[in-house]
């Protein structure tokens, strides 16, 4: 109850994420839009930090998808990492319904929801252009030592990319990384420019990070860009989420 006592009265909400702030209403608003995602909506505590993140979604996609998908979105489009443990997902099997067709014929109607639909737009408009995190594997051999295949998600499109190299805890992390690169050109061919400067493990407040450095190239000019994740499910996931941590915010902007 104190929470809603202090509950702001602007049309937008904000909550503190590691020192920065996260819109409420925008961030569920994206997270509407992610694959397979029927309904989002973020709960803040009474000191204004995110709660609990619950997505009911249809059955075409695992929760395991989802909540990467949700990690991915709010570390792209804003900057913010959330603790995966916050998020609940909910399948259902029935699709969204339309809307009802009764509200159509009130011009009074139509011209407030299209009024009201104008923000979320550029939400929509981003979230087409900018890629996704699915899947991460590494597979061993005698001949060829270690492959990694990452596969992305745009929308409906599927992309894959493998890089092979020597194993070692260092390379997985670097094979990885390229491996996501590769995805990434092939999702468009303006976005080929892109190169993998370099990785590195960090070890912060009792954590452990990958943080990469990828160039990009814009006519003559060249531009560094980092991106970095926190090491949960293994390193090579965290390095592909590092990798479009860095990458989505230039590709996001439509360069």
């Amino acid at each position: 109850m104190t929470a809603s006592a202090n509950a702001p009265s602007q049309p937008y909400l904000s909550s503190s994420i590691a020192g920065t702030v996260l819109p409420i209403r925008r961030a569920e608003e994206l997270l509407a839009t992610l694959p397979g995602v029927i309904a989002a909506r973020i709960i803040a505590g009474a000191t204004g930090e995110v709660d609990e993140i619950h997505c009911l979604t249809t059955t075409e996609y695992t929760p395991k998808q989802t909540v990467r998908n949700v990690e991915s979105a709010l570390i792209a489009h804003l900057g913010m990492r959330v603790d995966h443990r916050k998020i609940s997902v909910a399948t259902s099997a029935e699709a969204p319904k339309p809307p009802a067709a009764s509200a159509a014929p009130e011009p009074a109607v139509q011209s407030t929801t299209a009024r009201a639909a104008a923000p979320a737009a550029p939400v929509e408009e981003v979230a087409r252009r900018v890629l996704y995190f699915e899947d991460v594997e590494v597979q061993r051999s005698r001949l060829k030592g270690v492959t990694c295949r990452v596969t992305l998600r745009k929308g409906d499109e599927v992309l894959v990319g493998e890089a092979e190299g020597p194993e070692s805890d260092r390379s997985r992390i670097d094979l990885a990384a390229r491996a996501t690169l590769t995805a990434i050109s092939a999702s468009d061919d303006a976005l080929r420019g892109f190169a993998l400067e370099g990785t590195k493990l960090v070890d912060a407040f009792e954590r452990s990070f990958v943080f990469v450095g990828v160039s990009a190239r814009y006519g003559r000019n060249t531009a560094l860009l980092t991106g970095s994740c926190e090491i949960k499910e293994s390193a090579e996931t965290a390095s592909a989420l590092a990798v479009l941590d860095a990458t989505n915010r230039w590709i996001a902007p439509g360069r």
